[in-house]
């Protein structure tokens, strides 16, 4: 359904799993056992794997401890790191000729936070023109309740809720878990 029809491929975006980011969240070590089990199921059948990257000038320093990824998610040195400095994951970034280079048209979107960086990339790409599934499982934020926000469960499962039915004209938005993600020749539920 997605607006590129020369762009056949799915990719799977892995987005700011990083020391910095994912310490302390809820279900740390399942999302990240989950996206690690979507990385291999990528790369079992030459699905692209591209790694987002966030840095910042205070607590995300490029080069430092908590910038990196979580040692349990390994790169492969063939797939694409894209390094973004904003939530959206397209802005500013080189993220739209690497998926174009991939002829990709569809995306499938885990990693971290659910509230910041998750949401503004899959809206990023739904506007853009791209399928947007959302590994339901495969996400997590930081507790921000001290700022008013909701639990971090209620924030991952709204999100989850709402993505399931979002749509644009020629495109979807779509809620899956772990265990649903088939790439290869069929379309991710």
């Amino acid at each position: 359904m997605t607006r590129f029809t020369d762009r056949p491929n799915t990719a799977l975006l892995v987005i700011d799993v990083q020391n910095g980011v994912v310490t302390g969240a809820p279900r740390r070590d399942e999302v990240v056992a989950n996206i690690d089990v979507l990385v291999r199921k990528a790369r079992a059948v030459g699905t692209p794997v591209v790694w987002i990257q966030h840095s910042d000038d205070d607590e995300l320093a490029e080069g430092s401890e908590s910038w990196e990824y979580v040692p349990e998610l390994v790169r492969e040195e063939s797939e694409p790191l894209v390094a973004k400095r904003y939530g959206d994951s397209f802005e500013e970034t080189d993220l739209e000729q690497v998926l174009a280079g991939l002829g990709v048209g569809r995306l499938v979107v885990a990693g971290a936070q659910t509230d910041a960086c998750i949401r503004s990339t899959l809206h990023g790409a739904i506007v853009r023109g791209y399928d947007a599934v959302l590994v339901g499982d495969a996400h997590t934020t930081e507790d921000l309740t001290a700022y008013g926000a909701p639990s971090p469960e209620q924030v991952i499962a709204h999100t989850n809720l709402y993505w399931k039915y979002q749509t644009a004209p020629g495109r979807r938005g779509s809620t899956v878990d772990t265990a649903e993600v088939e790439f290869g020749d069929s379309e991710p539920r």
